[in-house]
């Protein structure tokens, strides 16, 4: 395009452009003035060529892509939308049955992490449901009496339903041994057989006694009973001896009865062996008899109960153990071994229960569990995780028994899968570790995690451990993964297979319209309004807005979600049947007014002169930079007035928020990268001897992050020239040391920030923001300021390196090395290297000795 003016010479708008001075000299006065004019449109044809056309502001959703009336007419959304990758790692991992091939889930909140597992999960349980005769997985754990190793309660597995079945017939059994018991050892007939024992042995006993008596009298003896037992005393003319008459017996005498009494004396130790052993015999054949009871009422029950769980060996084994028991200790059923409760209550006391040994504890009952187990822990303490055994206080202790052994996630999970969030497992002490030593030997003990770590001995109960075959999908943040895959070793052969959701997809067709179908979905499900073209487009536009990205939309549903719920709001409000656009708009407009107040604040603060933001004019080494200002769940951008000063010296750039610990590592970064490109650029034939001081005026937090680097270098290179830059036009974008404008984060509210700034203080129709091109495809901006920029009162510039950008700032070319390597004269860049230069040259001078000084340098 060319431009033609009163007769003078013809200039091409797409060259560089030029300074008053390149056109003034040797004119006259109107000449110049035409000269002028003819710069002034040239400067305008320039700025248009990076101005951005209002179409490009935001992608637009059409209704018309849209096949359908309202969503009632779609069909609801069955699938997923996106996250090809993370659904193919899931089938993957979860169809690997392999030690370590366990899921960690990544991804941002509400990506549908969650709900994309329980639906997989749910999905393959349903194929694989067993049969009411399937004996696979999943198992039921019972724990029982050991009777060899009272302190190691017995695992037993059996198929699923029948540990409760197994609980329930050893209920039975001691109920039928305690009714027969009493029937068998208080009958008659039992009553019979026991005294027909009893009084046989005692008739012989009473017939040894009377023999003894009967060889004690013949021999001069009487035989009598006390406590300290039988005592013989001398008999004469048939009464018993007094002492003094036995002391005045002669001595022969006294010889001959001491005779007969050693002789009846081992008579009588005799009768009292042969006593005792009738006592055994009587005992032993009582014995026998309760045995023979015993026998005759525990054969039939064990008997079937042995039939019914032939299939498994350790239940045979453990009822063989209670067979044996209960015939060595039938007094438990007679009665006989029940403590009677003491003349004074114990309210605290709980009395021992005799039957415990035959009791059956059941772990982990499967019996409503139709599949594989699926258990999602949401406070995986260490006990909810791997079970406890409980205890409960008595007379001022603590006691335990097998029954009170309760099981954890893991074990309820034993056959299935367990999910799990990684922010509960890592804030929960010692749960992180003990998870993957389970994980690791497939085992699981149950005990204390001071015993579990080797912190204190092993104290009470040690149940048997059982094996674990558990599939743990542990859902979590992309740091933590990143974090423990680096500082955990055993991490990688813990978690082999990582699932990541990503927090956008693709915008084609097909997912615009899976987005249709979602919303859909969602509005049958939870009873809202359907929405209509409108609203659904409007959605979706908000979709692509929450990702920066006119190509792609979010994945996060959860707030897709809460503003479906939000637009019903107002539409109900407003008596509407459907959800329109206008009623998303206004929800969109709603929750920014409720977050909003500190954006309000700090633009009234500027409005008022508080905050110094220049939005007309020029300035010399003075531009607005935009940052962001993240509130929680609520974000904005605002202008800051960025100064820069330049002076001879070799203090390089000055980075006044790094020097007081204002600024991040990023921020410093940017900023050294411009000593890069300043000496690369003008300094290749003499030293750059320059300070720089570069602050963010009125900032008082830190300050991080690289996308005002461009900014700081507008501002340096406009101190070096001496040229003003415009103040209405805001600059945001990081720079390489190649002078390439980079793409930066935040651009929609940065642009809207410093719109809002711009109309407070009032619209020029000057104004701006210099944004860098890759940054093009990432805006999706708010309807006024689309609307604003199609009228023409604001405007945006894409650029694509540091010249471009300055010539829109200043009007004035930045101009490009000739084959000298030098830059015209009245250039942006000639005139930064003639001041670098010369601020190189005196700072010689003042170095150098003086004999080496011109004349008149000081």
């Amino acid at each position: 395009m060319t431009i033609k003016v009163k007769g003078l010479m013809t200039h091409n708008t797409s060259e560089s452009l030029g300074s008053v001075q390149d056109f003034g000299s040797g004119l006259t006065s109107e000449g110049q003035g035409n000269i002028l004019w003819i710069i002034r449109v040239k400067k305008e044809v320039r700025m248009s060529s990076f101005a951005v056309p209002a179409q490009r502001l935001r992608w637009r959703c059409e209704p018309s892509l849209l096949p359908f009336s309202c969503t009632a007419d779609m069909t609801p959304l069955e699938d997923f939308i996106g996250q090809e990758r993370a659904i193919h790692a899931i089938e993957f991992g979860l169809g690997v049955d392999r030690p370590g091939f366990n899921i960690f889930v990544t991804g941002l909140t509400g990506t549908g992490k969650t709900t994309i597992i329980k639906a997989f999960l749910k999905k393959i349980t349903a194929e694989k449901t067993p049969s009411p005769e399937d004996s696979a997985f999943p198992e039921d754990w019972c724990y029982v009496y050991n009777f060899s190793d009272p302190d190691r309660p017995q695992a037993i597995n059996v198929r699923r339903g029948w540990g409760k079945i197994l609980k329930r017939d050893m209920e039975g059994l001691l109920q039928t041994l305690q009714r027969e018991a009493k029937k068998t050892f208080e009958s008659e007939e039992f009553a019979r057989q026991r005294q027909a024992i009893t009084e046989g042995m005692q008739r012989q006993q009473q017939e040894i006694m009377q023999g003894l008596i009967e060889e004690a009298r013949k021999s001069g003896f009487a035989l009598r009973f006390s406590p300290s037992g039988m005592v013989l005393i001398p008999v004469k003319d048939g009464k018993p001896m007094k002492e003094e008459e036995y002391l005045s017996l002669p001595s022969e005498e006294k010889k001959e009865l001491e005779a007969g009494r050693s002789d009846i004396e081992k008579r009588v130790e005799e009768a009292l062996r042969e006593g005792r052993r009738l006592e055994r015999e009587i005992a032993d054949k009582t014995e026998a008899l309760d045995q023979q009871a015993g026998e005759y009422l525990v054969h039939i029950p064990m008997a079937e109960l042995k039939e019914k769980y032939r299939a498994y060996p350790k239940v045979a084994a453990y009822l063989d153990a209670v067979r044996d028991h209960i015939l060595k200790n039938l007094n438990r059923f007679k009665g006989d071994g029940v403590q009677a409760p003491g003349p004074f209550p114990q309210p605290m006391e709980v009395p021992a229960d005799p039957f415990l040994p035959y009791r059956v504890n059941a772990f982990v009952d499967n019996s409503e569990v139709q599949g594989p187990p699926i258990v999602i822990e949401t406070n995986p303490t260490y006990h909810n995780l791997f079970g406890v055994v409980e205890k409960r206080p008595v007379m001022g202790g603590l006691v335990t028994d097998f029954t009170m052994i309760k099981a954890g996630s893991i074990s309820r999970a034993h056959g299935g899968y367990l999910v799990l969030y990684d922010r509960d497992v890592l804030a929960n002490p010692g749960v992180w570790e003990a998870l993957k030593r389970v994980i690791r030997n497939r085992e699981l003990s149950i005990e204390e995690p001071a015993t579990f770590f080797g912190w204190l001995p092993p104290q009470g109960l040690r149940p048997e451990p059982i094996p674990t075959h558990t599939k743990v999908i542990m859902i979590g943040d992309p740091l933590h993964y990143h974090y423990l895959s680096t500082v955990d070793p055993d991490f990688r052969e813990t978690f082999k297979v990582k699932a990541d959701f990503d927090f956008e997809i693709e915008r084609s067709q097909e997912n615009i319209v899976a987005y249709a179908c979602f919303i859909a979905a969602y509005c049958q499900r939870d009873g809202l309004r359907h929405f209509d073209p409108s609203g659904v487009a409007r959605v979706i536009e908000y979709g692509a807005r929450l990702v920066e990205d006119q190509e792609r939309l979010s994945a996060r549903f959860s707030d897709i979600v809460d503003l479906l719920i939000e637009s019903n709001y107002w539409a109900e409000k407003s008596g509407a049947e459907l959800i329109r656009g206008e009623d998303v708009e206004r929800a969109l407009e709603a929750k920014a007014f409720r977050l909003n107040l500190v954006e309000k604040r700090i633009q009234e603060m500027v409005a008022q002169g508080t905050l110094l933001v220049g939005v007309d004019g020029s300035v010399v080494g003075q531009v607005n930079g935009l940052a962001i200002y993240q509130m929680g769940d609520f974000s904005f951008g605002k202008p800051s007035r960025i100064t820069a000063k330049t002076f001879v010296g070799r203090g390089g750039i000055i980075n006044i928020e790094r020097e007081v610990q204002l600024s991040g590592k990023t921020h410093d970064k940017g900023v050294l990268i411009l000593s890069g490109y300043l000496g690369a650029k003008y300094a290749q034939d003499f030293p750059l001897s320059v300070s720089i001081s570069l602050c963010f005026e009125q900032s008082y937090e830190g300050v991080d992050g690289d996308s005002a680097s461009s900014t700081e270098l507008y501002a340096i290179l406009s101190s070096l020239s001496g040229v003003p830059m415009k103040q209405g036009i805001a600059v945001t974008g990081s720079v390489n040391q190649n002078g390439e404008i980079q793409a930066i984060g935040g651009i929609n509210r940065k642009i809207e920030g410093f719109f809002d700034v711009c109309r407070i203080k009032e619209l020029t129709r000057e104004q701006g923001v210099l944004i860098p091109q890759a940054n093009l495809r990432n805006l999706m901006l708010r309807r006024d300021v689309v609307e604003a920029v199609e009228r023409g009162d604001f405007h945006l510039y894409a650029v694509g390196t540091v010249d471009e950008g300055i010539e829109v700032l200043t009007g004035v070319r930045a101009g490009a090395r000739d084959s000298k390597g030098r830059y015209p004269a009245s250039s942006i860049n000639g005139l930064v290297q003639k001041q670098l230069r010369a601020y190189s040259q005196r700072l010689k001078s003042f170095v150098a000795p003086p004999s080496q000084r011109g004349a008149g340098e000081p």
